[in-house]
């Protein structure tokens, strides 16, 4: 059958089939009106005139049915008529409803396309009008999208992990100060790899194990080339509490330091001058006097955190300190003993009272 079926006396009974046979059950009821009608007709002109024979009567009849069905059927043209201008007029009122919230949907969503854009633009026009290299920062974007195109979900949310983490350092070096926990090796390597000027360190008890490291390694190769190509002046020293600390390992570290083009001397604290002396756990590095690294020891003096400070108040302070530092620190005179040691390396003088400041 065609259409949808329902249940009823007659059994099953198709939905257009049933609209049919409704349709036909009111043509029938107007045609039987009609022919009441015309009866009707008929009865009243035999009653008015008793020539039963005359022609009229039977024309009259037959007019008066046919009229009755004409108007019936024109009066139900006109409510079909009506019911489908009424149609007509709910459908173009949806469809104009329709087409007015597609065009607010479509107006949304240029302007945000448009707002993107703009977003978009403004931003690479930063980058382009920035000292920094914009190529580097196509490149990540473009990289950062392979990845969400072609990698696993493990690597998706690896890479999100770490450009969050490169998003947070930009902006905490945007905001002058920046910090990790642990120790922060390849911060330390990439700032001697981009120093052009001077790099003035201190190197405590807390990072004595360092230099037996690889990074150290890689530290010490980043420090030579920049000597070499960049004619970088870089001082350390190596500080420690009681001259007793003044080992042969120390002095060995300290001439291995020198080996490669590092002016490294070694301050015992305790013969320091009192406006020399410091926190002998305070570790720095200074890169060309802009920007301080330095790590800050837990409670088994070991590294618990690195912070990168550019703030001018803060780095002038610990250039400062370093020169107080470098001053009282003298290399040992040639052909003169060594209170410390039997050679190599240099170690703290104490002061001499007749020494103008």
């Amino acid at each position: 059958m065609n259409g949808a079926t329902t249940t009823g006396a007659g059994g099953l009974r198709s939905v257009p089939q049933q609209g049919q046979d409704q349709r036909r059950s009111k043509l029938f009821l107007k045609t039987l009106f009609a022919i009441l009608a015309g009866g009707a007709a008929f009865f009243v002109t035999n009653v008015l005139n008793e020539d039963n024979g005359a022609l009229w009567q039977w024309t009259m009849s037959i007019v008066l049915g046919s009229a009755t069905l004409i108007v019936q059927l024109l009066v139900d043209f006109g409510e079909r008529l009506e019911a489908v201008q009424e149609s007509q007029k709910r459908r173009i009122r949806d469809m104009r409803d329709s087409l007015s919230a597609h065009h607010v949907e479509m107006r949304a969503a240029v302007d945000e396309s448009f707002a993107k854009i703009n977003a978009a633009t403004e931003l690479y026009s930063k980058v382009d009008g920035s000292v920094l290299r914009s190529d580097e920062v196509t490149r990540l974007v473009l990289g950062y999208t392979k990845v969400g195109e072609q990698g696993a979900d493990i690597v998706k949310a690896f890479a999100e992990e770490e450009l969050g983490r490169l998003a947070l350092l930009m902006e905490n070096l945007g905001n002058r100060t920046a910090d990790c926990p642990g120790e922060n090796h390849e911060w330390l390597i990439d700032l001697t790899r981009c120093v052009k000027r001077t790099l003035y360190a201190t190197s405590t008890s807390v990072d004595r194990d360092f230099w037996s490291s690889e990074p150290a390694r890689r530290y010490l190769a980043a420090q030579e080339t920049a000597i070499k190509s960049r004619r970088v002046q870089i001082r350390r020293v190596f500080l420690v509490d009681e001259e007793s600390e003044v080992t042969r390992d120390l002095r060995e570290l300290c001439e291995r330091h020198r080996k490669f083009g590092i002016d490294a001397r070694i301050a015992v604290r305790t013969l320091l001058e009192p406006t020399a002396q410091m926190n002998s756990l305070n570790d720095f590095i200074i890169f060309d006097g802009e920007l301080s690294y330095e790590t800050e020891p837990d409670i088994h003096v070991m590294p618990a955190k690195t912070t990168l400070k550019m703030t001018r108040e803060h780095v002038e302070e610990r250039v400062n300190r370093f020169d107080v530092l470098w001053e009282a620190t003298e290399p040992t005179p040639d052909g003169a003993p060594d209170p410390a040691a039997d050679g190599g390396g240099t170690v703290t003088r104490p002061a001499d009272p007749l020494r103008q400041p």
